[in-house]
């Protein structure tokens, strides 16, 4: 059968004709969409009415600081502009090389819109936001900087991928992955201390830094952590077995601010004077054994899925046990596990907010301070709000890069065909 004509020339349906298609198909789903869009106009639009009318945003913005990086002493926060435009300048790399590598479902586009799109929002905020929180002419001057740094990087690190050819591409790729990890240890000494720099203690880090710091400390070690205990609860030795079905079944069975009040409170006595960490990475090390519980369950029905024939096969072909688990079995196993371990982490970002219960000031033990200030009270709408799209962005940020992840590591896109 010969595909009907589409407005557009294209092959694909117009806009309005799947619009039509699929919220005005019949009378009753025109009924329905209709108040649904009407519903949720008339909450979107109050919700603006609100924010850019009779909302008073002063407290956000003379707390600017404070939700950012709590009481990190201010003559040394040039270290977090530091570590900030190294970020920057990493992340133009990764994803200038990542978008110049071929790939057939891209058709040899480097510059897709969803990149225009992302850098049209960046080049947004960069701007926005030293308007929306009446930032000094410096402070603005370097958002302004960063947002440059990543898009310029972008920029040079495609056409320069394009020219070296992506068989020097992916080798550079692969020297990229060894940055980020040491871009990180860079990033905890500049934050923290040491190498010469003065010592600044874990108990004034705070805000949007302590959250991102202790989720990506728990993400970062809870994978490793759970891909054994998956690995141990399927073995064939009883005592590895059932000591991974034990600690998953506590773990999960255990309420998460249950086990922080134990970690802040029994690490003391159970370890000997000095050799308890701080606070701060005490409840770190908690949420990534609660998250690596849950991980370890996720990548056990990862391995599940893989046929048994695949690991026959691989052992036919003279691989050992453990080369066939590395190359062959864990491999198929993570890829089908991969949305469940990003929903996993978006949770383990968002249960940071329990860290106020147990005395830190991350950003929902920040907002609590703020509030509590008797100039701010009752500006409760405020905070909250931009609390909620702080994580949002975080949140979003996780899930479009797991999105991501999914469509390259595709076997149907990841083909040459």
């Amino acid at each position: 059968m010969v595909p009907s004509a589409t407005p557009n020339g294209s092959g694909r349906p117009g806009l309005l004709a799947a619009l039509k298609r699929e919220l005005f198909a019949s009378r009753g789903d025109t009924v329905l969409s209709l108040a649904l869009i009407a519903l949720i106009g008339s909450a979107l639009f109050a919700l603006l009415r609100w924010a850019l009318g009779s909302a008073n945003w002063a407290v956000i913005q003379l707390n600017s600081t404070l939700f950012a990086v709590g009481r990190y002493p201010q003559p040394q926060q040039w270290r977090l502009w530091l570590l900030l435009a190294l970020l920057c300048a990493a992340s133009g790399l990764s994803w200038g090389l990542l978008r110049s590598q071929p790939r057939p479902d891209r058709r040899g586009n480097p510059w897709p819109n969803s990149d225009r799109w992302a850098c049209g929002l960046i080049a947004g905020l960069a701007l926005w936001t030293p308007w929306a929180l009446q930032l000094s002419p410096a402070i603005a001057g370097r958002w302004a900087a960063l947002a440059g740094l990543l898009l310029a990087l972008r920029w040079l690190t495609g056409r320069w991928a394009q020219r070296l050819g992506p068989e020097l591409g992916s080798r550079a790729l692969r020297g990229l992955a060894l940055l980020w990890p040491g871009l990180y240890l860079l990033g905890m000494v500049l934050i923290s201390g040491g190498f010469g720099l003065t010592r600044v203690s874990s108990a004034e880090w705070g805000g949007l830094l302590l959250t991102l710091l202790e989720a990506s400390f728990a993400i970062l070690l809870c994978f490793p952590l759970g891909v054994l205990l998956a690995l141990g609860r399927r073995s064939s030795l009883p005592l590895l077995r059932w000591g991974s079905v034990l600690y998953i079944e506590f773990i999960r069975g255990a309420p998460l601010i249950t086990l922080l009040f134990l970690g802040q409170n029994i690490l003391g006595f159970l370890l000997p004077g000095g050799l308890a960490p701080e606070r701060v990475w005490r409840a770190a090390w908690v949420l990534t054994f609660f998250a690596a519980a849950y991980l370890a369950e996720a990548v056990r029905a990862g391995l599940s899925a893989v046929p048994a024939g695949q690991l026959e096969a691989a052992r036919s072909l003279g691989l050992g046990p453990l080369q066939a688990l590395q190359h062959v079995v864990l491999p198929q196993a993570l890829r089908v596990a991969l949305p469940v371990m990003v929903s996993q982490f978006i949770s383990l970002l968002q249960d940071t907010t329990l860290l106020s219960l147990i005395g830190l000031l991350e950003l929902l033990g920040t907002a609590r301070a703020v509030m509590a200030n008797p100039a701010f009270l009752g500006h409760y709408g405020e905070v909250y709000l931009t609390l909620a799209v702080l994580f949002w962005g975080c949140c979003t940020a996780l899930g479009l890069g797991s999105r991501a992840l999914e469509h390259r590591l595709d076997p149907r896109h990841s083909s040459s065909g």
